[in-house]
């Protein structure tokens, strides 16, 4: 026999890892137990020590896996915001798809080879049992949490694709990000698109400050900035009568779509523009929610929680001889109430006994109510729903390579606060507005709300990452009119301020 044969024969005899024959049957079981735990800590670590085939391989794989989640957790404690581009940016998330299937095969492929190379047969009868439960419990732990992980890696990546738009990130226009809002009432029995609500948010793009913009439906002669498509259509204003409202602007898009550079969304660039011309805030991305459609959404997230001083009526279809609505339904109750996607969106939408006015009201309050009662455990738990409801309900324009800045700038928002301020009665008359008053209220509005932001800021701790979705049972109120005006005054809104601040109905 060699010297080297005589070397490795006696190191067999000396390991007892390796060797376990001439262990007890306390120290076998003892054995078991140390390499399925070092398996589970360290896969691929068994492999290296026994010098199995390719153990270099496992092990490296590991390596790779723990430097990537070492150094993603280093650039999240760094910059934040990169936690946000690993859960958006197309680019990365293929990455960390990969890196979870790759990692989570060879966890898997390493348990078993464990299992292997312990020679269940050298184990006592007591403790073999025991053993192969808890590999048993390993590997499918460690092949559904990687299904899963998997499973919502793609799904966001999906979802990324399906929801937002290609292309480059936009800067912002005079230090802010301007994102228009549509509440589309197109579905069936429709025709065509008509926003039903429309809301400009105006965000500081560097303290996250925010402005909420609400415009009236029936706003008449609104203006389109010079050098854009209907302006040359409609020189003195969108003024072709009564007809001309401002969510007719959308159609008026639509007829006019050669006039466009993007004929597919000649509608929505239409109304950008429109917004532009009474606001005097350039509109450069939109988001526009089918309302039709955001039932399946809100059913989704499992329902949300709304107060209202007010009985809202779910009424019967309008009887077309009449052009009235039959007799009422049912009633969405005064105080607390749990809403499910059809409540909820007649909740937002009622028209009996309630003005334009009131309605807008409402409606912010279903959409603050859906972002911030989006909570972490809601989003776990039913991610899949969310995902697969998200992309029919919402369209938009944002990039997907602009997605994290702007839930970044979500999260600074949380702690600059919002303001709101709506173009209706009495401050401004929608059938007979003036324009120049209009975009002056909205720039000291807008000034106010920057001068708020940098007295608070400085002081103001950093939103840790989700403290932009609220705790399970936040609750958003509707009460007297006079609370949503004074949180225009006094930078309210936030949600920090109290439940009066968010929205309110008469």
């Amino acid at each position: 026999m060699s010297e080297v044969k005589r070397t490795e024969h006696r190191l067999r005899i000396a390991d007892p890892l390796r060797n376990p024959t001439r262990l007890d049957a306390a120290h076998r079981d003892v054995r078991g137990w140390v390499l399925l735990l070092a398996t589970v800590l360290l896969p691929g670590s068994v492999q290296s020590y026994f010098r199995s085939r390719r153990s270099r391989i496992a092990l490296g794989i590991t390596l790779v896996v723990w430097v990537c989640a070492l150094l993603a957790l280093v650039l999240v404690l760094v910059r934040r915001q990169f936690a946000f581009s690993l859960a958006t940016n197309p680019i990365l998330l293929p990455v960390v798809l990969l890196v979870v299937a790759v990692g989570g095969v060879n966890w898997l492929l390493c348990l078993l080879d464990t299992v292997r190379l312990v020679r269940l047969h050298t184990l006592s009868r007591r403790a073999r049992p025991r053993f192969l439960a808890a590999a048993l419990a390993a590997v499918l732990l460690v092949t559904g949490g990687t299904a899963y992980a998997g499973v919502m890696v793609n799904s966001q990546r999906g979802l990324m694709s399906e929801l937002f738009a290609s292309g480059k990130a936009a800067k912002p226009v005079d230090g802010r990000y301007n994102i228009l809002l549509l509440g589309s009432d197109a579905g069936k029995g429709r025709q065509g698109i008509r926003p039903d609500s429309i809301t400009l948010v105006s965000i500081d793009a560097k303290t996250g400050a925010a402005v909420m913009v609400g415009l009236p439906r029936n706003m008449q002669n609104v203006p389109f900035p010079e050098g854009t498509p209907l302006a040359g259509e409609y020189p003195q204003g969108f003024d072709c009568g009564d007809e001309c409202l401002l969510n007719a602007v959308y159609q008026a898009g639509e007829e006019h779509a050669d006039a466009f550079p993007d004929a597919e969304t000649a509608g929505v660039q239409a109304m950008k523009d429109a917004v532009t011309g009474v606001t005097g805030l350039e509109a450069q991305y939109y988001a526009m929610i089918d309302l039709q459609g955001f039932e399946d959404l809100i059913d989704a997230m499992g329902g949300i929680t709304v107060v209202s001083q007010k009985r809202v009526p779910i009424s019967s279809k309008v009887d077309p001889a009449t052009g009235k609505h039959g007799p009422v339904k049912g009633w969405i109750e005064p105080g607390e109430q749990k809403l499910d996607g059809y409540h909820a969106l007649w909740f937002a939408r009622s028209r009996e006994f309630s003005s334009d006015y009131e309605r807008m009201v409402r409606q912010r309050c279903v959409q603050d109510a859906m972002l911030r009662q989006l909570n972490p455990q809601t989003v776990l738990l039913r991610f899949q729903d969310i995902a697969k409801a998200a992309p029919e309900v919402v369209s938009t324009d944002i990039p997907q390579v602009q997605v994290d800045d702007f839930v970044d700038l979500a999260l600074k928002t949380r702690a600059a606060g919002t303001t709101s301020v709506d173009l209706t009665p009495p401050e401004v008359n929608p059938t007979h507005p003036d324009f120049d008053s209009v975009r002056a209220l909205v720039a000291e509005t807008v000034e106010k709300s920057q001068a708020s932001a940098e007295e608070t800021t400085p002081a103001a701790a950093p939103a840790p990452a989700g403290s932009l979705l609220m705790a399970p049972g936040a609750v958003l109120t509707a009460g007297p009119a006079t609370a949503l005006a004074a949180g225009a005054e006094d930078g309210g809104g936030s949600g920090d301020g109290g439940d009066e601040e968010i929205c309110s109905v008469p």
